[in-house]
């Protein structure tokens, strides 16, 4: 019996129902090109995620430097600070661009005809897993940007010095690593609230447009396929209690939000519309039935970066579904405005 099992014989209200064995699926000889290609970059994402975890701002020197800009000790402790930050910082948005890639190597090995995206998901249980992979990754990632402001004052501070400094013809051997068209790429990434979200976004709508022939509802089927497996796991005790480790669940939950966000960006009527084939009152209720602190930022998510939940035709009970209360993070911090620290800070 193969790790995708179907858990229901028939389907309920039209959303497919199936158990998909994140913990054990195995590639396949047919999946293996595919699969070493996305495990090469999967392998180095835990090392992304205990760097950014391990971010230590340089906001002090920064500070002392702004407030003593006759200080050439202070510059230089401030620049020798900010520099290997940087370093970091373009690590991490390098890896970006290598999850981008992995993602779309999935995206067209789980949509390809003649098979249908049930069918992928049933044969390529491996690729399956990898993109979950991929989305519990995005989101654990996004979750820890959000409340690291000191990425974007680091930031901002490096592009402002290393701009003064050239005009002072000073040589700056970072620039070797971090040119200036670098800089401009990387200051577009970390000024959105959620920037691998945005990523994986951005993929999956260029994916579908770049691909004509292929049917818009291969990619959206693909999507919400995915979020009915996770929320019939999430909601069914037979299922979820299968799973080895209580880490599961969360990885469910991740996955889930992780795949309506997308289909909401790809789906010209997005995920909250009658029409969609997924169940979003089923998948909000799941994840409100959890512990408030284990899902904020999953409700976060669906609050603040999907596309279509303001439309006119998305249905009250959702929107009221999704105003909560007890957020830790604001709207204004999730929108991305996080003001870098200035000339004029004096604290």
């Amino acid at each position: 019996m193969g790790n995708l099992l179907k858990v229901l014989t028939r389907e309920i209200e039209n959303y497919p129902s199936f158990f998909l064995d994140f913990e054990n699926a195995q590639a396949t000889e047919g999946e293996r090109e595919v699969w070493d290609q996305v495990n090469a970059v999967l392998q180095d994402s835990e090392s992304i995620l205990t760097g950014l975890q391990a971010y230590k701002g340089a906001g002090q020197e920064i500070r002392d430097a702004i407030q003593n800009p006759n200080d050439m000790t202070l510059q230089e402790r401030a620049w020798n600070s900010v520099c290997p930050l940087v370093i970091k910082l373009k690590k991490f948005y390098s890896f970006s661009l290598r999850l981008e890639e992995a993602l779309r190597s999935l995206l067209t090995s789980l949509t390809c005809p003649p098979l249908t995206p049930t069918q992928h998901l049933e044969r390529e249980q491996a690729l399956a897993k990898q993109f979950a992979e991929i989305l519990h990754f995005t989101l654990r990632f996004d979750e820890l940007k959000m409340r690291i402001p000191a990425i974007q004052n680091d930031f901002s501070y490096y592009r402002r010095t290393i701009s003064r400094n050239r005009i002072n013809n000073m040589n700056l051997d970072i620039e070797n690593e971090v040119n200036n068209e670098m800089a401009n790429r990387m200051s577009l990434f970390y000024a959105e609230a959620t920037p691998m979200l945005k990523t994986l976004s951005t993929a999956t709508t260029n994916f579908v447009s770049e691909n004509k022939t292929l049917p818009l509802e291969n990619t959206t089927d693909c999507l919400s396929t995915m979020a009915s497996v996770c929320k019939v796991m999430l909601e069914t005790p037979e299922y979820s209690s299968r799973f080895n480790s209580e880490d599961t669940l969360l990885f469910c939950m991740r996955v889930m939000v992780g795949v309506i966000i997308l289909y909401d960006h790809v789906h010209p009527n997005g995920a909250f519309n009658k029409s969609s084939k997924i169940d979003m009152k089923g998948c909000i209720k799941v994840l409100k039935d959890q512990p408030a602190d284990t899902v904020e930022g999953l409700l976060n998510a669906l609050k603040f970066t999907t596309k279509h939940l303001n439309d006119e035709s998305t249905p009250k009970n959702i929107r009221t579904m999704l105003q909560f209360k007890g957020l830790n993070l604001s709207p204004f911090l999730l929108s991305g405005s996080v003001r870098p620290i200035t000339e004029q800070d004096t604290v």
